[in-house]
């Protein structure tokens, strides 16, 4: 397929905005900013040429990819206010690693649907709990240990790697039904972003690396052109969504999260019924 400089220049500008958009988020919320450079990745592949059987998995993949610098800046950036619960991140790192890759398997074969799908569903659920849900909707004062927290953890890891995000908005909710505040929810859950980016992205070019049909600049489902592209703006951005959320008040923080998966979710809603 041969690229000219407009075409290459629209391209860039499109892939470096949505980088601005995910690093802001990221820092904002504590995830990834998958659920936006999802759709904007599967669309510009798309318009690559690139068929939705291929499109949505190398989608997922860059995405994930992308999360790992993201992921990084914000976890230090809250990790440096005191609000990262590093015990949480021990606990679930095993069940997440084999969660993520499981979900990066199941990539292979799985048709654009069933990644789409899943991000609705979960999204939907987690925004209702933000929009409607009270302070004393609690599974419990404190975090339960052993075998409930590993079952999380795998159900949090494998969500995210077939929806290509962070982890960030199932890992809050877990968080705050147990009483955990939000902002040190949001903070935690980016540091669950960085233990579900790493192995996905691995997982993801693992799943893709003989495929054929994917587009110029890639390996196996992770575009390392998309990466040049959208990087420098996530991390310039999470820096500044970090400080964001300390200024803005739990309710407050809680609406816009709740905001920002709806209109995630429509996005996806469209793609399904297209």
């Amino acid at each position: 397929m041969t690229y000219d400089f407009l075409m290459l220049t629209e391209l860039a500008a499109m892939l470096f905005a949505a980088g601005a958009a995910t690093g802001l988020l990221a820092g904002m919320f504590g995830v990834g900013g998958g659920a936006i450079s999802v759709p904007i990745l599967f669309f510009t592949f798309g318009e690559l040429g690139s068929p939705p059987e291929i499109a949505m998995p190398l989608a997922v993949g860059t995405s994930l990819a992308i999360i790992v610098p993201t992921s990084i800046r914000s976890a230090y950036g809250h990790h440096q206010k005191g609000a990262l619960d590093l015990a949480v991140l021990k606990t679930w790192l095993l069940p997440i690693l084999i969660g993520v890759l499981t979900g990066a398997a199941l990539a292979r074969f799985a048709q654009p649907w069933v990644f789409q799908l899943a991000f609705v569903l979960v999204a939907q659920i987690i925004a209702f709990k933000l929009f409607f849900g009270k302070s004393t909707w609690r599974l419990g004062d404190h975090l339960p240990v052993g075998r409930v927290m590993h079952i999380y953890g795998l159900l949090v890891g494998l969500s995210s790697s077939l929806m290509g995000i962070g982890g960030g908005a199932l890992s809050t909710l877990i968080l705050t039904l147990y009483g955990r505040h939000i902002h040190q929810a949001i903070a935690t859950s980016a540091g669950v972003g960085l233990l579900i980016s790493v192995p996905g992205a691995i997982g993801y070019i693992i799943a893709g690396w003989d495929k054929a049909d994917l587009p110029f600049g890639t390996f196996g489902f992770v575009s390392w052109l998309a990466l040049v592209c959208v990087v420098p703006a996530t991390i310039l951005m999470a820096g500044i969504g970090v400080r964001i959320a300390h200024r803005l008040s739990r309710r407050v923080l809680e609406k816009t999260f709740g905001v920002f998966l709806v209109v995630m979710s429509l996005r996806f809603i469209s793609m399904l019924l297209a």
